[in-house]
């Protein structure tokens, strides 16, 4: 998949970290044969895909590499120590993706510079299988083909949705980025809940995983929304109405959850600086 830059002899993309997150990303990129080089910028020494070369700092990136897209995936609390050596690339031709959850875009103005275009994404841990969801927004510096470009960087991991208000970001990152972490709980008290009613524990954390799991592809494949799929497991006087009526009190599942969201909302914003 080629994309040609707005500049001549522009190409390439250079992925800045190179952890979970961006090894996902790097993972997906060669399986999906992108007709473009890559470099990967990573201290930590790690086995590189065919053809990506590796680079423990900034410094040793050759003076001449001008990449289509630069694509930070380091943790948010080190990207003003990082940022700083890629001020060069914001002349325009490259376009900058972050990953890192909370970094505004004014943020990176001021360590790139205000003309520079920046795509800010939050991925998630799906996008480890192929199966995640990133949401993104742009800067007003940003062409459509480099917005295009970001989009098929993302979506080779998963699905991809825009923002116009950057402000949504921050739900996104409570609902999807943070999300994993509240269904693999889900299935860890499933299955606790389970043991607890008799059954042996390896035998219910099986069951927790696999109706999780199943449950989640038959919603994404479903036509019905989840209210009716729901609704389609509840007959009336049965086992699944008992339970439901414990986990739709009102204190119970939705308002812990929305509790959940806005603690994690909270944090995404003051993490912003």
């Amino acid at each position: 998949m080629s994309v040609k830059s707005r500049k001549s002899g522009r190409g390439g993309i250079l992925l800045v970290g190179c952890g979970k997150m961006g090894g996902a990303l790097l993972a997906g990129w060669k399986k999906r044969r992108f007709n473009q080089s890559i470099a990967v910028v990573e201290p930590a020494p790690a086995p590189m895909p065919s053809g990506v070369k590796r680079h423990a700092t900034a410094d040793t990136l050759p003076k001449s590499f001008a990449p289509s897209a630069v694509v930070f995936a380091v943790k948010p609390q080190a990207l003003a120590e990082v940022l700083p050596a890629y001020r060069r690339l914001a002349d325009g031709g490259s376009v900058f993706l972050s990953i890192a959850a909370g970094k505004t875009l004014g943020f990176f103005a001021r360590y790139l510079g205000e003309d520079a275009p920046v795509v800010r994404a939050m991925p998630n841990t799906p996008a480890a299988i192929g199966r995640g969801i990133a949401v993104a927004c742009a800067n007003a510096q940003v062409t459509a083909p480099q917005r295009a470009l970001c989009n098929r960087l993302l979506a080779a991991v998963g699905e991809v949705g825009w923002v116009e208000n950057e402000a949504l970001l921050d739900p996104v990152t409570a609902v999807s980025g943070s999300g994993p972490a509240y269904v693999f709980l889900l299935i860890e008290a499933l299955a606790e809940a389970g043991a607890a009613a008799g059954l042996p524990q390896d035998l219910a954390m099986k069951l927790a995983r696999a109706t999780v799991a199943g449950s989640g592809e038959l919603a994404r494949l479903a036509p019905e929304d989840a209210a009716q799929l729901r609704r389609n497991v509840t007959s009336p006087g049965g086992t699944t109405e008992a339970a439901l009526k414990v986990l739709m009190a009102e204190d119970a599942l939705a308002a812990l959850l929305r509790r959940a969201v806005a603690a994690a909302t909270e944090r995404s914003r003051q993490l912003a600086d």
